[in-house]
């Protein structure tokens, strides 16, 4: 690898930093908007998948974390798989990743333009794509300091509003229960009155283990990008300090945000009277009469997903940015600004992002185009966790034939990676047999992938100097 190339990254980003750029780019449209139709299919259940789902998502972060930690690099993952794996393993990793936050970030404009028609419900869904696109690929062309400050304030913001959020439904629920009607703990799991809920939809299970089954692969759309601490483990003062001690906290932070609003959404209001489509977040202070609770709600759930696109636009060019230091990808785009910014790797992500205004102008429903992102999003987070696992085991391997102690191991190796995996297998089984989800063709779609990124590899590269 090439030292130049690598020092033209500069190494200013602390811990402060890297939490809030990972729960910025984290919480966002998997939560606010796709956990309504997460809660339609399994009703307060949803709760206990985000708890199974969290405990996945640290495994696998302590695995990337534990080679972050060794080995502070540009590209991540796609650096361990071609190391410690082979070099179709590492093209393939990192074309994924880069792949997923393309279409995350076509997710999070469509999510934006959902949003405002909360306010104005005629408001063309593909104008607002192209004015949020437009503003955020500016921002990230100022230096990456500058980026991660902007990206601090985003992030404060969010968890701001979620803790004033949960202190305001503990509040209601436990010192002044009157103020909104059948607003009670036992909404996770009765139906106390015909005002609270449909009598048909009792029960922490009211659609039984299946239904919780069932919403995982929704449920972990919420998870995807807590790996951007990795993305930036090149651009970290101290990493071996930094790196351990923010996957530790930032996982942690983001299990009490998402259970902890959860738990207080539904049991201010009971979930049956929601509809798939809806941001619980949002309706659910509509509904329970709190307007101006709702509007402000709505506003940071905007700011969240501009957030979530900040982050892609981030983690994309420096995915590139460390494929073409593997000579993964055309050496053009190695080059970078005086600041430190990869110029050609954030203008190749946007040509492809902004097919999301083309994308919402044919389909203005903007529920139909998230829901077909969504999915394939799934399965590309899938496929990248399954990376993370297995160079995990390939690079503990070659460290322990080498002799050498790892400063940030992960625990239970190497039972939590084969947990890890065989949890994987089971979404991916359930994705293609569930008709409620209807995601059999992006399973499919799975190995179709994988072949296209082979034929790629195999195409003998062209070296743009």
């Amino acid at each position: 690898m090439s030292q130049s190339h690598e020092s033209n990254l500069k190494r200013k980003l602390t811990n402060r930093h890297i939490q809030f750029i990972t729960i910025g780019g984290t919480i966002g449209t998997g939560l606010f908007l796709a956990t309504g139709s997460a809660i339609f299919i399994a009703g307060p259940a949803v709760i206990l998948g985000y708890i199974i789902a969290g405990i996945l998502i640290f495994s696998i972060m302590r695995q990337l974390g534990e080679m972050n930690t060794e080995e502070p690099v540009a590209g991540s993952l796609s650096h361990f798989a071609n190391k410690y794996w082979g070099n179709f393993p590492g093209f393939l990793a990192g074309w994924n990743y880069w792949i997923i936050y393309v279409m995350v970030g076509i997710a999070e404009l469509t999510a934006m333009a959902a949003y405002l028609q909360y306010w104005f419900p005629t408001l063309e869904t593909w104008k607002t794509t192209l004015f949020f696109f437009i503003l955020t690929n500016v921002i990230n062309l100022a230096a990456v300091k500058a980026y991660a400050e902007i990206e601090f304030w985003f992030a404060i913001v969010k968890i701001i509003a979620m803790c004033a959020m949960i202190l305001t439904g503990l509040y209601i629920l436990i010192i002044n229960p009157n103020l909104v009607d059948g607003s009670t703990l036992k909404n996770l799991w009765l139906v106390t009155n015909n005002h609270t809920g449909n009598s048909i939809f009792s029960g922490f299970f009211p659609h039984g283990i299946i239904g919780l089954i069932t919403t995982m692969p929704i449920v972990i759309f919420a998870f995807g990008g807590l790996e951007l601490v990795g993305i930036t483990a090149a651009e970290t003062l101290e990493p071996k300090k930094t790196i351990p001690k923010a996957i530790n906290q930032v996982v942690s932070h983001i299990l009490f945000l998402y259970i902890g609003s959860l738990t207080i959404l539904l049991s201010l209001y009971h979930w049956s009277n929601l509809n798939a489509t809806d941001s619980p977040f949002v309706m659910i202070f509509d509904k329970i009469g709190f307007k101006y609770a709702a509007w402000t709600l709505n506003f940071i759930i905007l700011t969240a997903a501009l957030s979530v696109y900040s982050g892609c636009i981030y983690s994309n060019s420096r995915t590139i940015y460390g494929l073409a230091l593997q000579n993964n990808a055309p050496q053009v785009f190695t080059k970078t600004t005086r600041n430190g910014v990869p110029l050609t790797a954030i203008l190749l992500s946007g040509i492809l992002t902004f097919s999301v205004v083309p994308l919402n102008y044919f389909m203005p429903n903007w529920s139909d185009a998230f829901k077909i992102i969504m999915s394939f999003v799934v399965i590309c987070i899938i496929l990248n966790w399954m990376l993370i696992s297995i160079s995990h085991i390939k690079f503990k391997k070659q460290k322990k034939f080498e002799n050498q102690k790892t400063s940030f191991p992960s625990p239970f190796y190497p039972y939590s990676n084969y947990a890890s995996l065989l949890f994987i297998f089971f979404i991916l089984a359930v994705m293609a047999i569930s008709p409620q989800l209807s995601m059999t063709k992006q399973v499919i779609a799975l190995p179709i992938w994988i072949l296209i990124v082979y034929v790629g590899y195999k195409i003998p590269k062209i070296k743009i100097k």
